[in-house]
């Protein structure tokens, strides 16, 4: 696995190529971040979140050959996740139908975050999350 990583105080991002193993390798690097920084709280819902943004990168954003981004961001508020793609489109909140064995991902990310958006690149895209720093508003939601 080819991966790029940079650690700036509170910034981190990781480099990976377009592969089915890079959306466990983008949990791991979250995790390890998170680790590294004492946020224990926010593992679980920013592990679920990257796997499925990174899904998303993989089946829709990541044109062959390329590689995405993933980058954590943190303040004293908050942890923005970031995911970037190379390719077209936008992500799009869908209402499946209570049969459908996909279409929930987004709404998924949206519910457990604090915060969710788009940025538009001259090539590509940036989807993002917010999730605030304070354990009491996680506990809230039933988190640790």
């Amino acid at each position: 696995m080819s991966k790029a990583v940079s650690r700036h105080a509170s910034v981190a991002a990781a480099t990976l190529p377009r592969r089915r193993t890079s959306v466990g390798a983008s949990r791991d690097f979250v995790t390890g971040v998170l680790v590294e920084w004492e946020l224990h709280f926010l593992i679980e819902d920013i592990a679920l979140c990257v796997s499925e943004l990174t899904t998303n990168a993989l089946l829709h954003g990541v044109p062959p050959g390329r590689e995405f981004r993933v980058g954590l961001h943190r303040d004293e508020e908050s942890v923005r996740l970031e995911v970037r793609d190379s390719g077209p489109g936008q992500p799009v909140l869908r209402h499946p139908d209570p049969e459908a064995c996909s279409g929930r991902g987004l709404r998924i990310v949206n519910e457990l975050a604090d915060g969710f958006g788009v940025d538009d690149h001259v090539v590509g895209k940036t989807v993002w999350l917010a999730f605030k720093v304070s354990a009491p508003s996680r506990a809230r939601r039933g988190g640790a």
